[in-house]
Formats: structure tokens, sequence, C-alpha cells
């Protein structure tokens, strides 16, 4: 047994170590203009993904999806952040990001609307995800999680009077 848990302690200091030296040696890939690699993609959403979900709050939306509502929220987004997400019923976005942000209209979310409005507040280091929250109160960004968290459902009513049109 002794003998085992050597074993396996000298492994987890070589991959440690290893790591280490890959990483300050300066081996990984940080340039913007050359794809994510996979590993990397898969490894950095599931860190991104799994730290929203500990540091977001568990409150409900306190804003309730009425068309009005929605339509405020769709008006917000349209202005701050359709740029780099996309816009609902066109196809692509923004190239230039590297990891591309999510087109939310054709990908939807994950996310709670909470964690929507705590990522919209707070940002995401390292990928372009700015914090709105130095600039923008809770009262506007809770309306663009509400709308977000529903975006690729939105009422007729919403789709017209943000002239959204769904793709067919």
């Amino acid at each position: 047994m002794k003998h085992f848990l050597l074993g396996v302690a000298a492994t987890l200091v070589v991959l440690v170590s290893g790591t280490l030296a890959y990483l300050l040696l300066g081996f990984a890939e940080v340039r913007g203009d050359q794809p994510v690699t996979g590993l990397e993609r898969t490894v950095m959403r599931a860190a991104v993904h799994a730290s929203v979900r500990r540091r977001a709050p568990n409150d409900s939306d306190p804003v309730p999806p009425t068309d009005a509502n929605l339509i405020a929220g769709g008006r917000e987004y349209l202005n701050q952040c359709a740029g780099c997400h996309g816009t609902p019923g066109k196809e692509g976005g923004p190239t230039a990001l590297n990891p591309a942000a999510p087109h939310l209209p054709t990908e939807g979310t994950e996310y709670t609307e909470a964690q929507i409005f705590w990522v919209a507040k707070h940002g995401i280091r390292r990928t372009g995800m700015f914090s709105n929250g130095v600039w923008d109160a809770d009262s506007v960004l809770w309306p663009i999680a509400t709308f977000i968290y529903r975006i690729k459902d939105l009422p007729p009513a919403v789709r017209e009077s943000l002239a959204v049109r769904p793709k067919h």
C-alpha cells in the first residue's frame, strides 16, 4: 500500500510540474489569431460554467417575462450585446473574437436567468465579456437576462416590435 501511495504522489508531482513547466516556459499558445484547441475549449468552458454556477445568486428574476419587459431587455440586448453575441434572426456574428462569443440567438444558453445576470454584471476574464455592472444598474441588466434566457423562443409580438424575424 505504501508503494502505491508513493506512486500516486510521484505521478501527481510529475503532472503538476510538467503542466507548470509547459505554461511557464511559454509553450502554451496565446495568440488570438490561432484557433482554440479542443482541450482548451473543453477545460475553460467547464471552468467558466462551474465558476458561474458557484458564484451566481440563486435569486429568481425580479423581472416578469411580459412582452413589455422582453422588448425593453431586447432593445438593451441589441444596443449592448448583439455586436458580439449576434442579432436574432440573422446568421453569423463577429469573427475577430477568439474564442468566439456564443451566438445566443441560435445557440441559446445553459445558464439560468440569475446566472445570465451575474455574467452580464461581472463579466468573464480573458474572454472579451466585460463587466457591464460597472456602468449599468441591476435594473438595466435584469431585463437583458430575461430576454437572453428566452432569446430562442421569443413571442411574436416581441420579435415584431424588435424587428427580429425568425430563421426559416
